[in-house]
């Protein structure tokens, strides 16, 4: 599911575009056939464009990214992990409201 201003991510390119990125970067593990992770969609392109300067938004596939989905034990979707220089410091399963995406967020941020 494409999001204006959040990219896609794959096993082959996660670690150049998560692990290496300057900036913190929220992944959401996402599938196609998951409702809550469609719900999510209009929140991530809206945190995409307001954040854009303090942290990325990018999206996985778990069906097309085994490798990763399974590095991180990621079970249940969506799951949010933020990565810090590399490391995954939050960890957020299931849909929510910006505002409280957001407040979940600030501390690891």
């Amino acid at each position: 599911m494409v999001i204006s201003g959040v990219a896609e991510v794959t096993d082959a390119d996660f670690a150049a575009e998560v692990l290496a990125s300057e900036l913190p970067v929220l992944v959401e593990f996402t599938a196609d056939w998951c409702p809550p992770c469609r719900q999510m969609a209009p929140v991530l392109g809206a945190l995409a464009q307001e954040e854009a300067g303090r942290f990325r938004v990018v999206q996985l596939n778990v069906d097309h990214n085994p490798e990763t989905t399974n590095a991180y034990k990621v079970l249940s979707m969506p799951t949010f992990l933020l990565f810090r220089e590399g490391e995954p410091v939050r960890s957020l399963v299931g849909a929510r409201p910006k505002r409280r995406l957001l407040q979940e967020l600030s501390d690891a941020l």
